[in-house]
């Protein structure tokens, strides 16, 4: 057999156990090791061993693998969040908010499209922005006496919480949080001292500070923002 039929024998036999779940589940980790500027149909398709246009058959285009990849990571917190975590909302809370941090840890490069990608529904803010989760958040509060417009702030205020904290934690991770479809022909001039090499000559307090401005404290700063967060909402509710 030529090398060219065992290709074909390869991409046919693939192309055989193809499923959306399987498109979505290579795309996430291409996205993982590359980044999502990085995936394209023609890479995942070589990945998988097959032609670009069987994967139409399952994904309906770039836009839609993207929403399946967003749908996978967020696919399991409605299951984790049990009946046990809500007998005390701020410990729902807490586990919702360690929960979607995790994702955002185990994927950063996949994070950013959990955070900036519209949601399926206008009123739904990213990231939580499954139907089911939001419904599960809601009802928790309001069922330890959050009324509707104080349950509804406490979403709004969890969701901004987390969106800006974990957007930031990515893009320390290295993960792009702004698209950019193609580079800006700067006529191969590069940058000069990049940013971990900049010049700090003009900025004695980031120069002296440097050190301290250099560890990571993500995990301290993640767990003071949430209980002031917490606090203030435990404030409103008991007034």
């Amino acid at each position: 057999m030529t090398e060219r039929g065992g290709q074909q024998k390869r991409q046919a036999s693939a192309a055989g156990k193809l499923s959306r779940a399987l498109i979505v589940q290579t795309a996430l980790e291409q996205i993982d090791s590359q980044g999502a500027q990085g995936l394209s149909m023609r890479s995942l398709a070589q990945a998988l061993g097959v032609e670009a246009m069987s994967l139409y058959r399952y994904v309906h285009g770039r836009e839609d693998l993207l929403e399946g990849v967003v749908d996978l990571l967020m696919g399991n917190l409605t299951s984790q969040l049990d009946d046990e975590l809500s007998e005390h909302w701020q410990g729902f809370l807490q586990t919702l908010a360690h929960q979607v941090r995790q994702i955002a840890i185990d994927h950063p490069n996949a994070f950013p499209l959990v955070a900036t990608r519209h949601p399926a529904a206008p009123w739904l803010r990213p990231p939580l922005r499954s139907i089911e989760v939001v419904d599960a958040f809601l009802s928790a509060l309001i069922g330890h006496g959050f009324s509707d417009e104080q349950a509804v702030d406490a979403y709004r205020s969890f969701s901004s919480f987390l969106l800006g904290q974990l957007l930031l934690e990515s893009a320390v991770r290295g993960a792009q949080t702004s698209p950019v479809e193609e580079p800006l022909d700067e006529g191969d001039a590069d940058i000069p001292e990049r940013d971990g090499r900049a010049d700090l000559d003009g900025a004695p307090q980031v120069e002296r500070l440097r050190p301290l401005l250099s560890e990571d404290r993500s995990d301290e700063e993640f767990e003071v923002a949430l209980e002031t967060l917490l606090d203030r909402l435990n404030a409103q509710v008991t007034q």
